[in-house]
């Protein structure tokens, strides 16, 4: 399908103009805006070509300042000042290096740019084309279509469809122009209504309509400023709206045939280049002078990259090599970024150095804090620490520069800590898991040999090991360089390799809309950390530690004599060999298999023993991990523990933690509980936690149809006891129990087998429960069915966000293998959704608590379904509905589920006290 892309190419003018410092060329005329338009333009089409493959192009201007809207209204963009003295001089330059780029430059007299890229649009869209406008002006927004048109703001690199519009200016496209018309426009002299804004805008016209509507509905509003102002400007309101309205059918001064790209052609952007003695530029045209041209309907086939070449990476130990990379990097718009530190925790590491690559083996490191430990070792030339900093700051939070890490969250706190935000990003981890989760690793390493077939500098072969390894700050700076330089030309390497996939693939929503936008949220809550208090720790730690010196003494009496219960060859061997239990079974190491299925085979064979060593392993694991870790655990400057999580550590999409795993504390015993508690406030604060109410099964009658189940959701019913009655025909205590276990285990693809033992019942009773179970529910059985189907078929499943997992292993010949990979295909698509929609909610949950006036609520945890917050105890009732509404809102507009979210708060001094 033809798909055309307009670009408002005076929102590119200013933007060029006002990035980059004054600038003349080799005749001494103002260029700044001249090359930095021909930057962002030729990136854009790089970028374009590489990633979506347009197949019309056009580059629409402002032809004079006179157009039929001042005949309207003789005060339209009266207030605009002229444009800035040297900018004049550089526009017919402008329209040069759109030509140099074979673009058609189209302006019109008379006409705004913005009529004619919506009379364009119109006759693309009617001709069935897709169409792209390459702008964020709210005036261009009326013209979205779902599926159709959307916007494409490079500054921030996403695309502006309807969702955007709506949550912008709580209306669709259809209904902005009467928005606009409402609340005016200063910048363009529009006059609107006094004392209307955007939301009271929206307001007015989802209430009655449209702009005629709410004219007409004036006279019977409550008295008051409102409504007379709407009375007094009503025709000002009318002329507003004429004023906003784009129109559709200016005469196409070039038809749309004439718009057709064919590449960049070397010849006249070359001459154009050397005119203007841009020599930089001229260099890059030489290195992608032969590089192959994008089709619109596959993917481009990447070049060869050169092999790296370390010894031709910079290290930077003066401030002119600084600038000149700093000042490459913004006019290039993208730079891959790294960070070397002296540890693994981002919040107790300090930083070593930073490394930055523009192209394939253009790459540096930036040494700030290498030497020996010693304070008399001698020490590096290398630039100060707060030169660096203050160098590399305005670059790094420059919106129109686009960074590129991996592992990017790392880099971010580390960054953060020394007041830098960096923004905007793209993190190729994140890529490599949304694209091709299940098929293998995502480190670095792994990545390179798959993708780059280059196998990376090992981290020992630079530190060494043992008791000779160096930390990084010792390692001299030829090594050091090769090292660090390295890991920001891999890492933009694989960018230039995910980003032009995730649309050909189907996975820019998932990127963008999903994950993406975590990288920052969970930096920040990594740096937020909770706070644990010690005593209640060191007290549960002697209370475990005594409840596992008792039960020892029980197992050594029941096993007829003292052994290592941690050991599991001990064990088995009192288990299966003294006591001659039966059942046992060896594995290739001749051990006795202990593991917990093993425990709980005998413990539901009534074998006390094995009980009681699964509670002293219980109590062993949550002492280690928890009550004695915790503890060592706590940030000395903070005075927090800070655990790390993991976008791409589990494979349906679900968040993962570690140091410490706040997923494993067990939640509905009393002793998960205990440790629950030990996570507290600070004085005049409570903890909040949130969290989404039986989620996934609520998500399983949607995905699947169940109508009984969304009835029953609705209708805000017990989900469990309807099964217990659909299933037993009665509900007591037992059958909801039942009920329970049956509800979630069939959603993980449970077997007859899996079933009988957590229910204690024989297979064939289990698979009669199952039976039944889809006798009652079709829609479940359906969903299992096609699931599997579709998995088989395509190798993955996906969410209703569109997040892939990929099944590589669900046609193995090992049997055991297959249904391991079957069980988790019919899980992926429920749980990966649940994952997606807590991901929005975060993302969502900052601005959202900002905008309510809640700046000192801070979300601290995510914890399987659960949000935890810490804040004021005056802000709890202010914060609880903002909370609740993000949460029950979250897969909104992207996904209109047929089922209420339900999410419950509680609120307490502790974790713990919050349930």
């Amino acid at each position: 399908m033809p798909h055309l892309y307009l670009v408002d190419g005076s929102g590119y003018i200013f933007r060029a103009y006002h990035r980059l410092p004054p600038l003349t060329n080799k005749h001494g005329e103002p260029v700044g805006a001249v090359y930095g338009y021909t930057t962002m333009l030729w990136k854009l089409a790089d970028e374009l070509h590489k990633a979506d493959g347009p197949t019309h192009m056009a580059v629409i201007l402002d032809k004079s300042s006179h157009t039929f809207r001042n005949e309207l209204y003789d005060q339209y963009k009266a207030h605009r000042p002229p444009p800035p003295e040297d900018l004049v001089p550089q526009f017919p330059m402008i329209r040069d290096a759109t030509r140099a780029f074979s673009l058609p430059c189209i302006e019109e007299e008379g006409w705004e740019a913005d009529d004619l890229i919506a009379s364009y649009a119109k006759a693309a869209l009617a001709q069935g084309w897709q169409v792209t406008i390459v702008s964020s002006d709210k005036d261009l927004m009326q013209l979205v279509e779902d599926g159709s048109l959307d916007l494409y703001d490079t500054m921030n690199n996403r695309r502006l469809g309807r969702e955007h519009v709506v949550e912008k200016f709580g209306v669709g496209p259809e209904k902005l122009g009467d928005v606009l018309a409402l609340m005016g426009d200063s910048v363009d002299n529009v006059p609107g209504v006094p004392g209307v804004g955007p939301k009271t805008a929206a307001k007015l016209i989802l209430e009655h309509g449209d702009l005629e509507g709410v004219l007409a509905a004036a006279p019977e509003m409550k008295k008051g400023k409102l409504r007379d102002n709407l009375i007094e400007h009503a025709e000002m309101a009318r002329l507003s709206r004429r004023l906003v309205a784009l129109s559709c059918d200016v005469p196409l001064p070039d038809p749309l045939d004439a718009l057709e790209m064919q590449g960049i052609p070397e010849a006249p952007l070359r001459a154009f280049l050397d005119h203007h003695g841009f020599r930089s530029l001229l260099a890059k045209l030489s290195a992608v002078a032969d590089a192959p041209v994008a089709t619109p309907t596959a993917p481009v086939a990447q070049e060869e990259d050169p092999p790296c070449n370390h010894d031709g990476y910079e290290t930077v130990v003066d401030e002119a090599a600084l600038d000149r990379w700093v000042t490459a990097a913004r006019h290039q718009g993208w730079m891959a970024i790294d960070t070397e530190t002296t540890g693994t925790d981002p919040m107790r590491a300090e930083l070593v150095g930073v490394s930055i690559a523009l192209h394939p083996n253009l790459a540096c490191y930036v040494p700030i804090a290498h030497g020996g430990a010693d304070m008399f070792a001698e020490k590096p030339v290398q630039l100060p620490r707060e030169t660096v900093l203050a160098k590399l700051k305005p670059l790094l939070e420059d919106e129109s520069v686009l960074k590129i890490g991996h592992n990017l969250k790392y880099d971010y706190i580390m960054l953060a800590r020394a007041g830098i935000r960096v923004a905007p990003y793209d993190d190729t981890i994140v890529m490599s898991f949304d694209l091709d989760a299940g098929l293998h690793g995502h480190g670095m390493d792994e990545l390179a040999a798959t993708h780059l077939s280059h196998s990376c500098i090992a981290y020992k072969d630079v530190v060494g090991t043992g008791k000779k390894q160096l930390g990084f700050h010792e390692v001299d700076l030829k090594a050091a360089t090769r090292y660090a330089a390295e890991d920001a030309d891999v890492t933009l390497r694989l960018w230039r390799r995910f980003k032009p996939r995730l649309p050909y693939e189907r996975a820019t929503t998932v990127y963008e809309r999903v994950d993406r936008p975590l990288v920052r949220v969970i930096a920040e809550m990594e740096m937020a950390g909770v706070k644990v208090d010690a005593p209640t720790l060191a007290r549960l730690s002697e209370q475990f530690s005594g409840q596992m010196a008792a039960l020892e003494t029980e197992i050594h009496g029941l096993a007829g004599g003292p052994f290592t219960i941690g050991s599991p060859k001990q064990l088995g061997d009192v288990l299966f060999d003294r006591m001659g239990l039966k059942g046992g079974r060896k594995g290739k190491s001749g051990v006795y298999s202990t593991d917990v299925n093993e425990l709980e085979r005998l413990a539901a064979e009534g074998v006390p023993i094995a009980r009681k060593v699964l509670d002293w392993r219980q109590l062993s694991k949550l002492k280690s991990t928890y009550t004695d870790a915790l503890q060592e655990q706590i940030n000395p400057e903070t005075g927090r523990v800070h655990t790390s999580y993991s976008l791409t550590g589990a494979q349906t999409g679900r968040l993962s933690s570690t140091d410490p795993n706040l997923q494993n504390i067990p939640i509905r015993t009393e002793t998960g509980r205990q440790i629950r508690d030990a996570f507290v406030a600070e004085p005049g604060n409570v903890i909040l936690a949130a969290d989404y109410s039986q989620i996934e099964l609520r998500l399983a009658a949607h995905i699947a149809d169940v109508d009984p189940l969304r009835q029953a959701f609705a209708r805000g019913d017990d989900i469990h006891s309807l099964t217990a009655t659909e299933l037993f025909g009665e509900v007591n205590r037992d059958t909801r129990g039942r009920a329970k276990t049956i509800n979630f285990a069939i959603l993980y693809g449970i077997s007859r087998w899996g079933l009988a033992g957590r229910l204690d019942v024989t297979p064939d009773e289990a698979q009669s429960m199952i039976d039944r179970y889809f006798e009652r529910f079709p829609g479940i059985n359906r969903y299992i069915a096609d699931t599997l189907s579709e998995a088989k078929e395509r190798g993955y499943t996906t969410t209703l966000f569109g997040r892939k997992t990929h099944f590589p292993r669900i046609k193995a010949s090992n049997p055991n293998e297959r249904a391991g990979s079957e069980r988790a295909a019919i899980n992926a698509p429920i749980q990966g959704t649940c994952a997606d929609i807590i991901k929005r909610a975060m993302a969502r949950m900052g601005p959202a608590l900002a905008e309510a006036g809640l700046p000192d609520v801070r979300m601290l945890m995510q914890v399987h379904d659960e949000l935890v917050f810490e804040l004021p105890e005056g802000d709890v009732e202010a914060a609880r509905p903002v909370i609740e509404r993000v949460m029950a809102t979250a897969a909104e507009p992207l996904v209109e589920l047929t089922v209420p979210l339900g999410v419950e708060i509680g609120v307490g001094p502790s974790w713990g006290a919050a349930h």
